[in-house]
């Protein structure tokens, strides 16, 4: 038989190799995705455009969850049992690299306006951040909301010794609030908007109004060995994510019903979140101004006690 030419048998071979969808930079053809109540992964899920745009580079989407914060879906891409995280807080997400987990930030997402809040009942007698002292206040450990309370008191000049910190996640501590089981509680959206109109509370310290800086981002984490052996798959993920915020910045609307449909909270709320028109900025992990923007946010928690010990950003970083 006589030899093929070099030039056809790569005609054969790069065909083969497109369609089996594992080129050098992909040794899986699935990526498991964690997802939540809110956010670009839970538009993402339930307008299937996604799905359909990775299935165009052969790539298969498992969806797991909901969770209800950051930490958890760490814990399972820390596990084995996911391979990204759901676009969660950095704050959380620092604290699980300073504790071993072997994840590294495949991106960060900054979206605005920033909501997250301080909110007491109405008629608690709380109506400052001073009136904090001697009260109890609930927040996810080493997450946005502790550090969001951790901000509050230093600005109004409060000792945190004369606050309880009661360590809950959200799914807990809405009840707790309304039950008056704490006092006040620090929560993102749309969990403390659900709470401010169930319970008839009003807000104590809003992040984006009354914080002068920014110390928390929105991250997506993998693990560090899926970031090394799935380069491409990574991007895929990350450009199709890119598209979802495109998309919801035009259709505020569009966008805000569908986190209203799966989180079950009433047409006011989800015409308040209209008016926002929530908007996202995508930074790379090769952003050099970003991650020393983290860096310094890091630090910031680091010299407070919210996170244990210091963190190296940049030792964290998947390949851009």
């Amino acid at each position: 038989m006589a030899p093929i030419p070099r030039r056809r048998l790569l005609q054969y071979s790069l065909p083969a190799l497109a369609a089996s969808g594992r080129a050098r930079g992909r040794t899986t053809d699935t990526v498991r995705l964690t997802w939540g109540y809110g956010g670009l992964t839970l538009i993402a899920k339930e307008r299937g455009v996604f799905e359909q745009r990775l299935a165009q580079q052969g790539i298969k989407v498992e969806w797991l969850g909901p969770f209800p914060n950051h930490a958890p879906t760490l814990q399972a891409v820390a596990g084995g049992s996911a391979d990204f995280s759901f676009g969660g807080s950095t704050t959380p997400a620092l604290a699980a690299l300073i504790a071993g987990a072997p994840l590294v930030f495949a991106e960060f997402v900054n979206y605005e306006p920033r909501t997250t809040a301080i909110i007491a009942l109405d008629g608690s007698g709380i109506n400052t951040v001073e009136d904090l002292a001697g009260k109890s206040v609930a927040v996810n450990r080493s997450g946005l909301g502790e550090f969001l309370l951790v901000a509050a008191l230093e600005k109004h000049k409060v000792d945190r010794s004369k606050v309880r910190f009661v360590y809950l996640n959200p799914p807990d501590a809405a009840p707790a609030l309304g039950s008056g089981k704490v006092d006040a509680w620090a929560m993102w959206s749309p969990g403390v908007d659900i709470a401010r109109r169930q319970y008839k509370a009003h807000d104590i310290f809003v992040e984006q109004r009354d914080l002068d800086f920014q110390i928390d981002f929105t991250s997506y984490l993998v693990p560090r060995s899926f970031a090394r052996d799935n380069p491409d798959l990574v991007r895929a993920v990350i450009a199709a994510l890119r598209e979802e915020a495109a998309w919801s910045d035009e259709h505020p609307l569009d966008s805000e019903i569908i986190a209203q449909r799966k989180a079950n909270y009433s047409d006011e709320i989800r015409d308040y979140f209209v008016t926002l028109h929530r908007r996202y900025t995508f930074y790379e992990p090769n952003d050099k101004a970003f991650v020393a923007r983290l860096q310094s946010a890091a630090d910031w928690l680091t010299e407070r006690k919210v996170l244990p010990e210091q963190v190296m950003v940049a030792e964290y970083l998947a390949p851009a």
